[in-house]
């Protein structure tokens, strides 16, 4: 038996920096709720930019998943 130990390395690591992508990317979603309740709480009105910046980001993270699923499940090819 013999590895590909290059391809194995460059599927780690493509993997791990997509990982940490996708968490970064969500975590800036919380954060654009964060402001978007941090704006309704003080001023009494609402941020429409924080809304905005979480719906962006939740939306990337749930095409991430979704792109993955279809990668895994072969029905879908």
């Amino acid at each position: 038996m013999n590895l590909d130990w290059t391809a194995l390395g460059q599927v780690a690591a493509v993997s791990l920096a997509v990982t940490v992508a996708v968490v970064a990317v969500f975590a800036l979603g919380v954060l654009g709720l964060a402001r978007y309740d941090g704006a309704r709480e003080e001023a009494g009105g609402t941020s429409a930019l924080g809304l905005t910046q979480a719906g962006l980001c939740f939306v990337a993270c749930a095409a991430v998943v979704a792109y993955g699923i279809y990668l895994i499940v072969p029905q879908f090819h």
